[in-house]
């Protein structure tokens, strides 16, 4: 009999696994799972040399499985950045900032990059530009909210160069005092060119430390559960030379995350050219179970990008879009190339599903793996043309941090399936969750757990009713199982089953038992990736590989390594709260939802060479 290299036993593995769906004890041999079952079912594969790890009752899934993810652009940037994500009050974050521009040195910035909502604040409101000259006043702060505005303080504007002379970009706006002069708001109208740009202006990582962010963010995603994750690709990520990082670690045998990545065009305008070269260069699925190429986008032509600020008009999209796309989609389709695209809205979701109908009347899709990202308002009769296609749908939490802004602007009706996700799955389309972080939403995968399950903001809004909630089984099942679909793995990860990947995680707490406000503030205490563990904690610390020490040592993540660990859960009163609206005063200038700041007339996507020129901006950054 074959006998195993590892076995846990006196555990409660919820497997995803129809057929078995419960267990005690699981068996792994060279990577993959071995056995899966009873304690007496499975012991029968010991051996004089087996591991055997006592889960000590402890709750065990299948590794979580981000379908949208930035890991490769955020492990780049993971040592730069000051993390809000789950950080309780405003003044617990300035005091963060406050500390880490004491540390920083110069020319370096701090960076605080997506996450977080004001909505997670005790205080309910952002940062006034006032307080974070007051944390700051000779350090540069780039501070990124959603898709929506950045916020830099004094130092950071005279880096950049912005003055009252530099004009505003397209769909973009410098806000300015009476006199003229910028006052470090820079506001997304309604596309977030001018926020990446500027963030692009702030200094790099040299590539030894560049190497150490990237483990530093997959150690913290380990922490958290993740074994997997589908790379969306993003701006100013060129491929080959971006990947060169990620290349390494593979070579190295150092990942800890396994990564299907998309190349998303960098070319405005030329985009059909990136897709032509890289065609040449690379077939779907080269690589290994760690590393491997799993199509095209989730940008697959500039004129097809509709942001989702919530504080803005729907933009329409560019009246030539069809065409531009449909070259594009011809050839990946001719290719046999999966591809995903980036949508949020039904009307852009309307008009793409045009295309892609007409070019598979031409050339058959005919089982090939195509997906939208997103899909906030998408309808029963374009999630039935999905289907048709044999398309799936990958869903992310960013209604989570902007569902109050949506509800400001479309109300509380329309909220209730934004986005419709149990009709995606009664409609039987391939559904699969993920985050859409790091820029945007957090990468805690249990923020968006909690999400799914609750109906509830990260500010403790309920957006929807019990029939748009979905229960917890469907949940993991939709970050495990479903998200596997979307890199073409369905039959190899995403269950803790015999022959699958032998990717596992003992959580904190019981995912299936406890109140649902405890949701979000689960971890993972033992993550095994191919029968490795890579990270432990507590109990099963001695288990765990030795840390990286952080470069540089003046990181944030020296003192913040993560997500918060210690934000309390908002079962006291707050998390069933309507948030307060915000009313700005004083001159700040931070505009909220309650601002009617939006223009009336929608805003097409357009080009200003010039400007992005002198910025060394070509392309959109999601």
């Amino acid at each position: 009999m074959t006998t195993a290299s590892l076995i846990f036993t006196n555990g409660k593995f919820h497997t995803v696994d129809r057929a078995n769906p419960l267990a005690t004890a699981v068996a792994i041999k060279d990577g993959k799972f071995l056995a899966v079952g009873s304690e007496a079912e499975v012991m029968r594969f010991a051996g004089s040399d087996t591991q055997i790890i006592d889960a000590k009752g402890h709750t065990g899934i299948p590794g979580l499985n981000d379908s949208h993810l930035h890991l490769i652009r955020g492990g780049l940037n993971y040592n730069l950045e000051l993390r809000w994500e789950g950080v309780p009050s405003l003044a617990d974050a300035l005091r963060m900032l406050r500390e880490q521009a004491l540390r920083t040195p110069s020319p370096q910035w701090v960076r605080v990059v997506g996450g977080w909502s004001e909505f997670q604040f005790a205080e309910r409101r952002m940062p006034t530009l006032d307080e974070i000259n007051a944390a700051a006043p000779d350090t540069p702060v780039f501070i990124l909210h959603l898709y929506d505005r950045a916020l830099l303080n004094r130092a950071a504007l005279r880096v950049v160069g912005y003055t009252k002379d530099t004009p505003n970009p397209p769909g973009g706006e410098i806000q300015r005092d009476s006199n003229g002069n910028p006052t470090g708001m820079l506001i997304a109208r309604p596309n977030a060119m001018l926020l990446y740009a500027t963030l692009a202006k702030g200094p790099k990582l040299p590539l030894e430390q560049q190497v150490n962010s990237t483990r530093q963010f997959m150690r913290e995603l380990n922490r958290l559960g993740l074994t997997s994750a589908i790379d969306a690709g993003g701006g100013f990520q060129n491929y080959p030379d971006d990947y060169d990082v990620i290349s390494e670690l593979h070579a190295k045998k150092q990942l800890t995350v396994r990564i299907a990545y998309n190349l998303f065009t960098q070319n405005p305008g030329n985009e059909l050219g990136d897709f032509e070269k890289w065609t040449d260069m690379l077939k779907p699925g080269q690589g290994t179970d760690f590393l491997r190429h799993n199509g095209a986008g989730e940008m697959l032509v500039f004129s097809a990008a509709d942001f989702e600020d919530f504080l803005e008009p729907r933009p329409d999209l560019a009246p030539g879009m069809e065409d531009e796309l449909e070259r594009v989609v011809r050839h990946l389709v001719e290719h046999r190339w999966p591809f995903r695209l980036h949508a949020t809205y039904n009307e852009s979701i309307s008009r793409m599903l045009d295309v892609f109908e007409k070019v598979n009347r031409d050339i058959p899709f005919n089982g090939l793996h195509w997906f939208f990202d997103h899909a906030e308002t998408i309808t029963e009769a374009n999630i039935e043309r999905v289907k048709a296609l044999g398309g799936g749908l990958a869903v992310q939490h960013r209604m989570a941090f902007q569902g109050e802004y949506f509800v400001d602007r479309y109300g509380k009706e329309a909220a209730k399936q934004t986005p419709p996700v149990a009709r995606m799955l009664d409609a039987g389309v391939p559904v699969g969750l993920g985050t859409d972080a790091t820029r945007v939403a957090s990468y805690n995968p249990w923020t968006a757990l909690y999400w799914l399950v609750s109906g509830r903001t990260v500010g403790g809004m309920q957006l929807y009713d019990d029939n748009a909630r979905i229960d917890r089984e469907t949940a993991l099942m939709l970050w495990t199982k479903g998200s596997a679909w979307f890199s073409s793995e369905q039959n190899a990860k995403g269950e803790i089953k015999v022959g699958q990947l032998a990717d596992l995680v003992l959580l904190s707490k019981d995912f299936f038992s406890v109140p649902e406000e405890e949701i979000k503030g689960i971890e993972s205490v033992l993550t095994l990736v191919d029968g490795e563990v890579v990270y432990a904690a507590g109990g099963f610390t001695p288990l765990s590989p030795p840390p990286v020490p952080v470069l540089p040592e003046w990181s944030p993540v020296v003192t913040v390594p993560g997500h918060y660990r210690s934000a309390p859960p908002q079962a006291n009163g707050r998390a069933a709260m309507m948030p307060k609206v915000h009313q700005c005063s004083g001159p700040c200038g931070v505009h909220s939802h309650s601002h009617d700041v939006a223009r009336q007339s929608s805003v097409p996507v357009s080009d200003n060479n010039a400007f992005w020129g002198a910025l060394g901006c070509s392309c959109f950054a999601f």
